[in-house]
């Protein structure tokens, strides 16, 4: 059924295809798909999990508070740049206005990020924050990847 839609619908990113203690099907879904293929409740923001995948999946979303530590989070996403893997940070249900998670996707250079959609104060703060974060940044802010991907500048 996944395939048919990414044929059908310019689907780019798809999180947790399979059951999240699947990797052999996680694998070969990664491999058939060509698209980015984003592992959260199959890696759960935990290194040693994304050091054992052997290409299941290509991208991890990065939870902070799912891990427990900043620290944590952060070894995670090391493991994942050792293995290729692109990475989203990404809040969790019910989140606060706190805006750290922007901060940690700007300086760990995580090109992207989830908060949600435009609808809760919570998402907007952390929306806004990154926005304030790339006007400050300006020319050196990366540059962000769904613009590339859907043929915007």
């Amino acid at each position: 059924m996944y395939m048919r839609w990414i044929e059908r619908y310019p689907i780019v990113s798809i999180e947790d295809p399979c059951a999240e203690n699947d990797a052999e099907a996680m694998r070969a879904f990664t491999r058939a798909a060509g698209i980015q293929v984003v592992g959260d409740d199959f890696f759960v923001t935990d290194e040693k999990r994304v050091r054992a995948a052997a290409g299941a999946c290509n991208a991890v979303l990065l939870k902070p508070n799912q891990v427990g530590t900043v620290s944590e989070t952060l070894a995670c996403w090391k493991a994942a740049q050792d293995a290729g893997y692109r990475a989203i940070v990404s809040a969790r249900s019910g989140e606060s206005e706190d805006v750290s998670i922007v901060h940690l996707a700007v300086g760990w250079g995580v090109p992207q990020l989830k908060v949600g959609s435009f609808s809760r104060s919570e998402r907007m703060a952390k929306w806004n924050e990154a926005l304030r974060i790339e006007e400050a940044l300006g020319a050196k802010a990366l540059p962000f990847p769904a613009r590339k991907l859907f043929g915007r500048k």
